[in-house]
């Protein structure tokens, strides 16, 4: 069936290209949090991970396909029998699924990385689409670093992929190099001289190293492309991949000239932006478009004049149509509940009643502390209930003291999951190191910060501050964060959310030791009782 002419679909890889992205790792929780908010964003296909880089990504994609409805789930493969079966194996749950395969065709990379003539890329391209085929009837194909592929080598790549059975054709420009006047003559010349190029569907993959990846993206749907591939927030490999956010808002933004729709519920744009934004530890740049803090902020006198007369003067965009409110400022200390509920749900968060109730105590207590409270205080706070991690340990109580030109201390009380309860005191350079020593006394975990970071999370003297470290231990990393007004406080919570994930997974390991002594227990008694 031909592809509709009016539709473009949305093909998020955030879960694949854009965790690729140094920092932007993120654990199999992590990602069906993500994979679920991109289904409920309307996303049409998730590509949820490269099976064969890893067993970790082999379980995160199968997850994915598990318990994530709705979009297509989509993995990546090399053009090898082995890739192509751990992808299909890794997709059996899911109701839709597509296998991803891709060669690099540039003459660069037959040179310098395949050590391939023309006809063996093409043999190899048609042979690995045949296998996934008998798994999956949706196939695509990817002929990487397609912008900078002589244009007759690339024609007949994608002629041989289209007999092969590819239902999918896309087109990257896997080092942002092409520009959208070039990038859009390729894809004309496809179109021209690929027989058969009208029976699937033309996909384009853009990355931003010379920030032209939207643009490229939408010049290439011009000329005939009905599917973006892109990430949230555009992160990715190097200076990252086309912004799913800008090139949708951009469709949408500009109907009257692209004429074209897709089925991203806009209106959930930034609290998936943000979630990532929270999961991965990037923040959100303030002139970020479409979802940045300054994109529906004005300073200047006569913008704020011509705002308060129309405010299409300034604005092309409404916020609402991404998921910002009209206002920042929001709730304070006399806000009942039933407010507080129905300002979580406009930011396009949603909480069982026992967590909103942890959560709007936390937001009473907060109010308390601060004059004014605004959509980033309660974004941090529903975010930070989501994705806490639940562990033996909690901090009960906290007392530091410091000044200039003598060593800081301080007193950390904390209580365990047993019951107990214990305080221990130490020193160190400053307030944050006194009581991250004290709390490595108090549980007997000593660890070591590898970075340790503070933001802003919302504006004015009072605002709350996230802290999140990077923590090595016992060859491993650990991310940890918290928000609180005081930054020691958010520090040291930190530090102990990396804490408890030790202690679980310790505890975890225990039960597993426990679990094979009794089974070599069992056996050796089996074997003692048949001689």
């Amino acid at each position: 069936m031909a592809p509709d002419p009016d539709r473009v679909l949305i093909f998020d890889t955030t879960l694949r290209d854009g965790e690729q992205s140094p920092g932007c790792s993120m654990t199999q929780p992590e990602k069906l949090r993500v994979a679920r908010a991109l289904a409920d964003l309307g996303v049409d296909v998730i590509e949820a991970g490269f099976p064969a880089a890893s067993r970790g990504d082999w379980e995160s994609v199968h997850a994915v396909a598990r318990e994530v409805q709705g979009p297509i789930i989509a993995a990546l493969a090399r053009c090898t029998r082995e890739d192509i079966e751990l992808a299909a194996k890794a997709l059996e749950p899911a109701p839709r699924r597509r296998l991803h395969v891709f060669l690099a065709t540039s003459a660069i990379h037959r040179q310098y990385k395949l050590n391939m003539a023309q006809d063996e890329i093409v043999r190899s391209a048609v042979a690995a689409i045949k296998i996934a085929r008998e798994f999956c009837e949706d196939v695509e194909f990817s002929p990487e670093d397609a912008s900078r592929t002589e244009l007759d080598f690339l024609a007949q790549v994608v002629e041989a992929a289209v007999e092969a059975g590819a239902t999918t054709i896309n087109i990257p420009d896997t080092v942002g190099y092409t520009v959208p006047d070039e990038f859009g003559e390729l894809f004309r010349y496809l179109r021209q001289n690929v027989r058969g190029i009208e029976k699937v569907r033309l996909s384009v993959h853009c990355h931003d190293d010379l920030g032209m990846a939207v643009a490229n993206s939408l010049t290439a749907v011009v000329a005939g492309a009905r599917q973006i591939e892109c990430t949230i927030n555009g992160i990715g490999e190097r200076a990252g991949n086309c912004s799913l956010e800008e090139v949708v808002m951009a469709l949408a933004t500009r109907s009257q000239f692209f004429n074209l729709k897709t089925g991203v519920q806009t209106n959930r744009l930034y609290p998936v932006s943000r979630l990532l934004a929270s999961i991965t530890g990037q923040p959100i740049p303030r002139n970020k478009a479409v979802i940045g803090e300054n994109a529906f902020s004005h300073e200047a006198g006569i913008h704020q004049h011509g705002m308060l007369q129309n405010r299409t003067t300034y604005e092309i965009m409404r916020p609402e149509d991404v998921g910002l409110p009209r206002s920042n400022l929001v709730l304070g200390k006399h806000s009942g509940r039933h407010a507080f509920r129905d300002r979580v749900r406009e930011l396009g968060f949603e909480l069982e009643e026992l967590e909103l109730n942890r959560v709007f105590e936390e937001f009473k207590a907060l109010a308390d502390r601060k004059k004014e409270l605004f959509d980033g205080d309660i974004e941090a706070l529903v975010l930070r209930a989501e994705g806490s991690a639940h562990g033996p340990w909690t901090l009960i109580n906290l007392e530091v003291s410091s000044q200039l030109g003598a060593p800081a201390s301080a007193t950390v009380r904390l209580k365990h999951a047993d019951g107990r309860a214990l305080t221990c005191q130490s020193s160190g350079d400053g307030p944050v190191d006194a009581a991250y020593k004290a709390i490595e006394q108090a549980t007997g975990l000593v660890v070591k910060v590898r970075k340790f970071e503070v933001h802003a999370v919302t504006v004015g003297e009072d605002a709350q501050g996230e802290t999140v470290i990077y923590v090595d231990y016992n060859n491993r990393s650990y991310r940890g964060s918290s928000v609180s007004t005081d930054i020691i406080e958010a520090s040291c919570k930190a530090l102990l959310e990396v804490i408890n994930r030790i202690a679980q997974s310790q505890q975890g390991g225990a039960r597993l030791a426990s679990r094979e002594a009794a089974m070599q227990a069992s056996a050796a008694a089996a074997l003692a009782g048949t001689k």
